[in-house]
């Protein structure tokens, strides 16, 4: 894989601190403007369906639109990275999403918005692979985990900021803006990109990598067709509808056939041998069904104040900075000390402090005329025990890995985190409709993603019980 590192002489190169130190400066703004984003029109699409006129199922495809793209170009981050090296990929990544902002900022019919919503996913979906795995190629892995909390601060930062900033957004001016804000951020983070990575190295007698089109073909439309079939199957509480069964099933089979060709050719589109390195192996079981479990959780807290307590949007906004917070400090906490602890300490503790704070979420809020401070608690519990797991058990999985291997290892990572999560939204989204939305309904869904959050435990059983380099 091609890093980001000085064509000139010993003397120009910079120090390999101050090299990671500028790579995660540019790498960290980048990803808040994502996050931000990602927050913000969650919250704004009722305020969209009643500018564009448009039932709020239409509005959704703006997310369903971003969320597509996003898997349709995960796949070619590996090769990108190794055809036109990383600070290429980076740049290009960051210009795709600010032009798509400013794109859809500027849509004047649910079509075009949802068009150019794709555009800004095409972008997302490069920053996050490309600038993980640029950060660990200059990473020394003595300081891994405090490098991989650096990178969680968006996960700080976007949670707790995006809901509050896009309510009061659309309270104050119009929607355009909630798109429109990302644009000084990413022209801030695409000067600094120009500026502070270098150059890739040359590759003498290294051929280009070349793209593996079948692969390709199969896996990125396999992805898309996967994803939609979820996502309508979550809207229309049924998995057996054709509009769902049927491009889920093509999308599984598509995946199918990427693996299988995968594993029979020499330059695979992303190498899925990675899955023999035992901890990595792990690490993704342990991603997948938290993942599954916590995000699929996000869409009940909205619709429970909004739809059954009626508040507003600005003060369900509100109500997920506490969350946030414990989220991000307590990732920040602990990826520092996945460095010195042995890591299934860490991330075993995690998981039973998620569940449980999930489960008593679900308990607090079937009951009628609950205390707002009651659900709150116990989601800031839950929420702790997230920044417990997700970033501790990403710097796990890939510590060990030889830096050549680091691009496919970012790509298979975020193409597990975006599916998983989407499993789990399609699957809460079902159990939500067919339960009810009264708080009975609500109690149902918590505990069910409480008992994924749960099952994480089985692979987490499996997790390395030394210290880093011991």
């Amino acid at each position: 894989m091609a890093t980001a590192q000085s064509v000139g002489s010993p003397a120009q190169q910079p120090s390999a601190e101050t090299l990671l130190n500028r790579t995660l400066a540019v790498v960290i703004i980048g990803s808040v403007m994502s996050v931000l984003d990602m927050t913000i029109v969650n919250v704004a699409l009722r305020s969209l369906s009643e500018s564009f006129h448009a039932p709020l199922e239409t509005i959704q495809w703006t997310a369903t639109a971003y969320t597509l793209a996003l898997a349709a170009v995960i796949p070619t981050a590996a090769w990108a990275m190794g055809r036109f090296g990383t600070r290429r990929a980076y740049l290009t990544a960051l210009a795709l999403f600010t032009l798509g902002s400013l794109l859809a900022a500027c849509a004047w019919n649910t079509g075009t918005l949802i068009a150019f919503r794709a555009v800004q996913g095409l972008g997302g979906g490069l920053l996050m692979p490309v600038g993980m795995a640029m950060t660990m190629a200059v990473a020394d892995r003595e300081r891994y985990g405090r490098t991989m909390a650096l990178l969680g601060l968006p996960v700080l930062v976007g949670p707790v900021a995006g809901p509050v900033l896009g309510g009061w957004l659309l309270d104050a001016t119009s929607w355009r803006w909630i798109f429109l804000v990302n644009l000084p951020v990413g022209v801030l983070a695409l000067t600094l990109a120009a500026r502070l990575l270098l150059p890739d190295a040359p590759r003498k007698g290294v051929p280009a990598p070349r793209l593996d089109v079948p692969g390709l073909l199969a896996l990125s439309p396999g992805l898309a067709l996967l994803l939609f079939g979820l996502a309508r199957g979550g809207e229309r509480g049924d998995f057996t509808a054709p509009g769902a069964l049927l491009p889920t099933l093509a999308g599984a089979a598509l995946i199918a056939a990427f693996v299988w060709r995968a594993l029979t050719t020499r330059h695979p589109l992303l190498d899925i041998r990675l899955l023999t390195d035992r901890t990595f192996a792990v690490g993704i079981g342990v991603l997948a069904l938290f993942t599954c479990g916590y995000f699929g959780s996000m869409l009940l807290g909205p619709v429970y104040w909004q739809e059954v307590r009626g508040w507003s949007a600005t003060s369900t906004g509100l109500l997920g900075v506490p969350v946030g917070l414990a989220v991000g400090t307590t990732m920040q906490w602990a990826a520092r000390r996945v460095d010195k602890v042995p890591p299934h300490r860490l991330i075993r503790a995690g998981i039973v402090i998620g569940a449980l704070g999930m489960a008593l979420t679900g308990l607090s809020i079937g009951t009628q005329h609950v205390p707002a401070w009651q659900p709150l608690s116990s989601t800031v519990l839950m929420g702790i025990g997230s920044g417990l797991v997700l970033m501790p058990t990403m710097t796990t999985a890939s510590r060990d890995l030889p830096k050549d291997r680091l691009a496919a290892a970012s790509t298979a990572l975020g193409i597990n985190s975006q599916v998983c999560a989407s499993v789990g939204t399609a699957l809460i989204s079902v159990v939500l409709g067919s339960a009810g939305t009264d708080p009975s309904g609500f109690r149902i869904a918590y505990l069910i993603a409480a008992g994924l959050l749960a099952l994480a435990l089985v692979p987490a059983m499996a997790l390395p019980g030394r210290r880093p380099g011991a």
